[in-house]
């Protein structure tokens, strides 16, 4: 992009960079695989007529979208063969990312699970219009279908997601006290503390991508999240300390083991309970933690 400085395509593409970063990751749930795309974006806007295009936000969205979607549907493949439990990358973000509710709730660790069970033409769909309320004939125009097609795909991923998001928006405040009573649980080793926290039918996903140690499968039950924590080859494992953040638009922890960073932990909160956990240990996937990521809606 260099050798383009000042130019009108470069300038395009450098204000809506953000956007579409956010557009790529909202759909890839990999910040590596966000960059990815951005740098296949910018190889095919370089190309196009500016004086042909009307409107640049959209246009740069449509090729977004596209190769976005050629990733997802190549990464869906490879994620059959992931070592245990896969969770998106998780990123810090700034806290004024967490005021907009529509891009935080979009962006949260429960929300991106949930993403992750639609087809990529429906997660697309859902990502353009509920997200980023692109219209529905640029919808089809960047994904080569009907209007009518994209109202049905609309229509069925917003059903799918209905099912498995949270019954109700818990404000931030009280996700953080709820995360917050965790953080001493962990650290002071109190199992009874820890279980007050936890819902009865909380589920955990831990993911460790074959290179940390993780659960091959989700935990359910408080009882035995209490165990995965505090039984067997966790209780001298060394010291615990963790850091309230920011992450993906959301209350989290960053947790130290002896002062190293072992992983990302997001939480979902109902009635002031902690229901769903999600720990990313994956070591390739917490190389944005160190520092934050813009992410926007515009």
């Amino acid at each position: 992009m260099g050798d383009h400085a000042g130019e009108p395509a470069t300038e395009a593409f450098v204000e809506y960079r953000n956007l579409l970063f956010t557009v790529a990751y909202e759909m890839l749930g990999s910040a590596a695989d966000a960059e990815d795309v951005l740098q296949e974006t910018w190889l095919r806007w370089v190309e196009v007529d500016l004086a042909q295009v009307r409107d640049r936000r959209a246009y740069l969205v449509r090729i977004t979208t596209r190769q976005a979607l050629d990733r997802l549907r190549a990464l869906k493949r490879r994620r059959e063969a992931y070592v245990g439990q896969w969770l998106p990358e998780p990123m810090l973000t700034a806290p004024d990312v967490a005021e907009d509710v529509e891009l935080a709730e979009s962006l949260s660790m429960a929300m991106m699970v949930v993403l992750d069970r639609l087809s990529p033409t429906e997660r697309a769909v859902f990502v353009l219009r509920e997200v980023f309320d692109v219209d529905y004939a640029e919808i089809a125009e960047a994904l080569g279908k009907s209007t009518a097609a994209v109202h049905q795909i609309a229509h069925r991923a917003r059903r799918h997601v209905e099912a498995g998001r949270p019954s109700t928006v818990v404000p931030p405040g009280a996700t953080r006290a709820a995360l917050e009573s965790f953080r001493r649980a962990l650290e002071t080793g109190n199992p009874q503390d820890l279980l007050d926290v936890l819902a009865p039918q909380i589920v955990l996903v831990s993911d460790g991508g074959g290179l940390k140690r993780a659960a091959l499968r989700p935990i359910v039950g408080a009882e035995n999240v209490q165990r995965f924590y505090f039984g067997g080859s966790h209780r001298n494992r060394g010291t615990i300390t963790c850091d309230p953040a920011v992450v993906n638009g959301g209350p989290a922890l960053v947790v130290r083991l002896d002062g190293e960073l072992d992983g990302v932990m997001a939480v979902r909160v109902e009635d002031a309970r902690i229901t769903g956990l999600y720990y990313v240990r994956n070591p390739e996937k917490l190389t944005r933690i160190a520092s934050g990521t813009m992410l926007t809606l515009r």
